[in-house]
């Protein structure tokens, strides 16, 4: 058995996973991420400690540890070159978990982990496979002959940073302008739903809000099936974002299965359907067999899955 670690900004969620692929107990607890790192490695040990207690094992049965961690990790030295959610910079994090657990541990990238986990679970055994993650941002993951692709230097697989349009006025963290993610993140779904409500003062949106609570990524989706025309707007220009990414990405690498994940997933085929037209319609081998393209079924559980079989690749 392997333990996954999902270590993110706001939760470390982690689980005991066997060898194929299937949790068999899980927990988290919260990241506080403006801590030294010290005493957040303290608490993924802990959590460690416990997860295997409550599964009915112990840290003898336990082959190895995953980590699925934000930004640029380095999986050969175990290092976390670098991670702004999380204030690591050059950080010897394997080192540091192994010393607590005495057990192997690998670090992987946590889009690069999720998208093994979805891999493992749907995947297939595709050749090639990408998972892309529409939430705050655009997260992706490439998966090549059953392993990450990192890029020689470990920083590959940044999708959600390919440039759509160069002369766009949509800035992105990164600092550069047009990248995919300022127009196709579930962010940038909201910012493009509030504007549409300004424009159009009787618009459906406004009620569903005021029964909500909140402009979220569900408000265009939900008053477009109702036939609202304004949000029926966005809902088009969001898909269409979105198929622009994937387009590239089809281009790029013509992979066996695309998956989306991330909440947005859960419009099915109302967001499935067009994208796939809009795909297809600019994937420059259009005379081939075409890529699958898919809603993920994993959500939260991917990251721990994946960053367990990391473990166990590695």
């Amino acid at each position: 058995m392997y333990i996954g670690i999902d270590l993110g900004g706001t939760n470390i969620a982690a689980g005991v996973v066997n060898e194929a692929g299937y949790i068999i107990y899980k927990s988290s607890v919260s990241t506080l991420a403006k801590r030294p790192i010290d005493e957040i490695v303290e608490d993924m040990a802990n959590l460690c400690v416990d997860i295997v207690d409550d599964a009915n094992c112990s840290i003898a049965d336990i082959e190895a540890v995953g980590v699925g961690c934000p930004g640029t990790v380095d999986s050969k030295s175990g290092t976390v070159a670098y991670s702004c959610n999380l204030k690591m910079k050059n950080t010897k994090l394997r080192a540091m978990l192994e010393k607590k657990l005495g057990k192997p541990v690998n670090l992987e990238n946590d889009a690069n982990a999720a998208a093994l986990g979805e891999y493992t679970v749907n995947g297939d055994n595709a050749d090639s496979f990408v998972l892309i993650t529409l939430g705050t941002g655009v997260g992706g993951g490439v998966i090549i002959d059953g392993k990450p692709y990192r890029g020689f230097n470990c920083a590959g697989g940044e999708l959600g940073h390919i440039i759509i349009n160069a002369d766009g006025e949509e800035q992105c963290f990164c600092g550069n302008k047009g990248c995919w993610e300022a127009y196709a993140s579930v962010t940038a779904l909201i910012r493009r739903t509030k504007q549409a409500m300004q424009s159009d003062s009787s618009s459906m949106m406004h009620k569903w809000v005021q029964e909500n609570g909140e402009v979220s990524g569900r408000t265009a989706f939900d008053c477009a099936k109702m036939g609202d025309k304004t949000a029926k707007v966005v809902v088009e220009q969001y898909i269409r974002y979105v198929s622009y990414g994937l387009i590239s990405i089809l281009n790029i690498f013509q992979p066996s299965k695309i998956l989306i994940g991330g909440g947005i997933s859960k419009e099915g085929d109302y967001l499935l359907n067009p994208l796939r037209e809009y795909v297809y319609a600019g994937d420059y081998n259009k005379y081939r067999e075409k890529t699958k393209i898919e809603a993920a079924t994993l959500f939260n559980d991917a990251g721990i899955i994946g960053a367990a079989l990391s473990a166990q690749i590695y």
